[in-house]
């Protein structure tokens, strides 16, 4: 049997997806498995030996198509469900096809706080995808397989990994609150982001010279994973490092700003863990969420939702695991 699971973004997402490819190869006798992404991306898939083959989307979808085509798969399990991965369905006729739910709708009634019942997570639901086959969830979260390079510059001790950037300002904690987190602890920081949190990581690194130091848009992301790896704990906002810690089996506490775990995004560890993740909200805002995704700025002005957060409280919660 022959499958394409199909996901083009992005990193975090990617990563929520590796129990599918690792239960249908499994779960299946003699399955083959190809993942079509985006060519940013490609290098997360490339090292899971669960994959066989990734392919990329190199311009049109009308061309990516053509390439599905020519492999003749058996059945297509669409993971990302917009309206790109429709036209490209449509394109590849008789075929079968397995489709995920996005519960959009019930994310925008948590928003609009016409519901407080919360989205089932992310996981499952791509899960479900699979039940034709009879392929089960195995219980043992996700995977990230990472090519191993030198990091240099690391400090030669045990550290705490704080994953500060953020796609959207609204996700991640202003410098202040960052500067109150680190005074809370002795230990050492390692601070991990791309090039846009370099500058907050430099201002962090000059500040706390003897306890900081800043990784941003210094390491690829295959490196940020062994830094992860490396580290005692890990402190991170709503982003893509949250889900590849949590891959990696990492104590967990993941910061939340103007979004919330009810969307089903929320750190997924194994069930055979015992620790759980810790979740640090500002609870009871009744602005809070304002959007499933985030803002560049907090549309009330007030960003309650990060500096209502309790530096000490995470510290202690932190000094805990």
């Amino acid at each position: 049997m022959k499958i394409l699971v199909i996901r083009f973004s992005s990193i975090g997402d990617i990563v929520l997806t590796t129990p599918v490819v690792r239960c249908l190869k499994e779960q299946l006798p003699d399955v083959e498995i190809h993942y079509a992404t985006k060519p940013p991306y490609a290098g997360i898939l490339e090292a899971n030996p669960n994959i066989d083959k990734v392919i990329t989307l190199q311009g049109s979808v009308a061309n990516l198509a053509k390439t599905l085509r020519a492999e003749k798969y058996d059945a297509v399990v669409d993971l990302h469900a917009n309206l790109r991965t429709r036209l490209l369905r449509s394109l590849l006729p008789g075929i079968s096809f397995s489709v995920f739910r996005k519960q959009n709708l019930r994310k925008w009634l948590i928003v609009k706080k016409l519901t407080r019942k919360p989205c089932e997570h992310v996981v499952y639901r791509y899960m479900d995808t699979l039940k034709k086959w009879g392929v089960k969830y195995d219980g043992k979260g996700l995977d990230y397989h990472y090519k191993e390079s030198v990091v240099t510059g690391l400090p030669g001790k045990r550290y705490i990994a704080y994953a500060i950037g953020g796609t959207w300002a609204t996700k991640r904690m202003p410098l202040n609150k960052i500067e109150d987190l680190i005074k809370t602890s002795n230990g050492h920081w390692v601070l991990l982001g791309d090039g846009n949190d370099a500058h907050v990581g430099e201002m962090l690194a000059a500040q706390f010279p003897d306890s900081v130091t800043n990784m941003c848009g210094k390491l690829t992301l295959d490196q940020s994973a062994q830094v992860l790896a490396g580290a005692e704990k890990v402190v991170t906002h709503d982003t893509g490092l949250m889900h590849i810690a949590a891959a990696l089996r990492k104590p967990i506490v993941s910061i939340w700003g103007n979004t919330t775990p009810e969307f089903g995004m929320g750190p997924f560890l194994p069930e055979t863990m015992n620790s759980k993740p810790i979740l640090a909200e500002a609870i009871g805002l009744s602005c809070r969420p304002c959007s499933k995704i985030g803002f560049n700025a907090c549309p009330q002005g007030h960003f309650d939702c990060m500096q209502k957060q309790s530096a000490d409280e995470i510290g202690r919660l932190l000094d805990q695991m």
